[in-house]
């Protein structure tokens, strides 16, 4: 596919502290392709903790100079934290340097009390006073009159990503950059790594007419980008008008970097997203949530535990055939607390990850759909298509009923990922 193109003109990218803690290239100024980074094969490893500093490190590190003389809101969730774990929300409010106004809640809310599809609603923080805007499911001009309404002049972003194009949070994103220009709105993105690294786009690319919160624009399901750079591309290819953009980027992450690596702690940005390992698999895994099988909601495993009443070990046997990069398949069973079959014993399997590397989350949840069709009688799609939500289209759906195999269906998606990896490059800040 194509993807338009719109000249850069109001993006830019504040580099804050750049000399104490940028690598040298960049501080240089010198922005090509990032040395390392490969759209297959295996990246270097990881280079363990380097000192790196987060979009809001950097910022604070800089005396919040980027912020000076604006009043502020805030677009965060529990992930919005410093490394000695509290928020920047508290931070922020109790520095005389910042004039934080706002805070704006996306799903699960500010604070995160509410489960999925759910949020906090319009209220007053009991630890800051701050008047808390509820973001979730509104866009376009309602969120433009929530952003006027607040009296904020700048609308900072910090989240946590999980690195797949179906986890909503980087359509929060993309809607409160949209608000933030229709409301006369400058927007600062404070980055954060992708926790599955970012050395590669994977998997089908979003049609447009399938566009929903889990997908509004055409990127790739596994998109390979930090907020910061998502950012940068909403702007310049998809948003009608570009937003008054900067973006605080990291200094000491590479493309290479899992989680792990950064010397951050976790904090589960949605209830069902425990661990870095549950991010690892659900580029693929959350594909289940497509069908009538269990995607391990209500287990202390979401997304690595899969199953329905009646499947038994021949499934994780026929996983196991196709030989998954990376993973192998263990014949589970188990009881969700809450959601599909609770309280109710199923069979299926677990996915034990034992070379992250090689694993490509993508193709394995694609081989996992095709085996359980293929082994388990009841195999079925949700009634309402979801599946053609969450992977793009309706070729992933109706190639599998076909009997299409994983390289067969893998393969459908070919020259559209690689039509988005060419732009993609364009608004990488990372080597």
């Amino acid at each position: 596919m194509r993807l338009s193109r719109r000249s850069l003109f109001a993006t830019t990218t504040a580099t804050l502290a750049a000399a104490a803690s940028t690598p040298a290239a960049f501080a240089q100024g010198r922005m090509g392709h990032p040395e390392g980074h490969t759209e297959s094969g295996r990246a270097a490893p990881a280079a363990g903790r380097r000192g790196l500093r987060t979009g809001f490190e950097q910022l604070a590190a800089d005396g919040y100079a980027a912020l000076d003389g604006e009043r502020v809101g805030v677009v965060t969730n529990p992930t919005g934290i410093t490394r000695d774990v509290r928020h920047i929300v508290d931070v922020m409010h109790a520095d005389d340097r910042v004039d934080l106004t706002a805070v704006f809640g996306p799903e699960h809310g500010f604070r995160g009390t509410a489960q999925a599809g759910g949020s906090e609603g319009r209220h007053d923080d009991p630890a800051t006073g701050l008047p808390v805007y509820d973001t979730y499911l509104k866009s376009g001009r309602p969120l433009a009159d929530i952003f006027t309404a607040s009296g904020v002049d700048t609308v900072v972003f910090d989240i946590q990503d999980a690195g797949a194009r179906f986890y909503t949070y980087i359509w929060t994103l993309y809607d409160c950059m949209e608000a933030a220009q229709l409301a006369g709105k400058r927007f600062v993105v404070l980055d954060r790594p992708n926790p599955v690294t970012g050395r590669a786009a994977l998997g089908p690319v979003l049609h447009p007419e399938f566009a929903t919160f889990v997908g509004r624009q055409p990127i790739a399901q596994a998109h390979g980008m930090t907020v910061a750079e998502l950012a940068r591309l909403f702007n310049a290819e998809f948003l009608a008008e570009p937003v008054r953009l900067e973006t605080v980027r990291m200094s000491g992450w590479r493309r290479s970097d899992f989680y792990d690596a950064s010397g951050l702690p976790w904090v589960p940005p949605s209830p069902n997203m425990p661990t870095p390992e549950t991010a690892l698999v659900y580029a693929g895994t959350c594909l289940f949530e497509g069908t009538n099988l269990s995607e391990g909601r209500g287990t202390t495993r979401p997304f690595e535990l899969l199953g329905a009443e009646g499947i038994d070990g021949r499934w994780a046997a026929e996983a196991n055939a196709l030989g998954l990069a990376g993973v192998r398949l263990r014949e589970a069973y188990f009881a969700p607390t809450f959601s599909k079959f609770q309280g109710r014993t199923v069979g299926g399997v677990q996915l034990h990850v034992h070379d992250r590397e090689a694993f490509d989350p993508v193709r394995t949840g694609v081989g996992l759909l095709v085996s359980a069709k293929r082994t388990w009688s009841g195999f079925a799609w949700r009634p309402d298509h979801w599946i053609d939500k969450l992977t793009g289209s309706e070729r992933v759906r109706t190639m599998i009923d076909a009997g299409a195999d994983t390289d067969e269906v893998v393969a459908g998606w070919r020259e559209e990922l690689a039509a988005f990896r060419r732009t993609r490059r364009e608004y990488l800040l990372y080597r």
